[in-house]
């Protein structure tokens, strides 16, 4: 499903991968974010993308006119979990209605594994 805003010009349509590629790059500005995961479900195993694969660790979908995303990330070891997805949750909501100009209504962080940093 596609993102519509209303105008005084018409409708515009924003492509969920759009959505989704902002968000990612929202996310992973964040501190304690090590970057996107992507999950095998069938192997069960997690993987982290690269910057130009942020896309698959992110879901995106409109339920009741409101944006839904989900992430999927990987944080550094020895950071408050808590404290990472506040700021992510924050950070996300506010970078993604500021350019899309959508309202966020919910905001799904699953945390897919920890990543020690040198």
């Amino acid at each position: 499903m596609k993102g519509q805003l209303e105008t005084d010009m018409g409708k515009i349509i924003v492509d969920e991968d759009v959505l989704a590629k902002y968000a990612g790059s929202a996310a992973v500005e964040c501190f304690g974010v090590v970057g996107m995961a992507s999950v095998n479900v069938k192997d069960g195993i997690v993987k982290l993308l690269k910057r130009e694969n942020l896309r698959r660790g992110v879901n995106v979908s409109v339920e009741d006119e409101k944006l839904r995303i989900e992430l999927h990330i990987i944080v550094a070891y020895e950071v408050s979990i808590l404290a990472v997805a506040e700021n992510l949750v924050d950070n996300v909501k506010y970078k993604v209605e500021e350019y899309t100009g959508m309202e966020v209504g919910k905001i799904i962080v699953c945390v897919e594994g920890v990543k020690v940093i040198n």
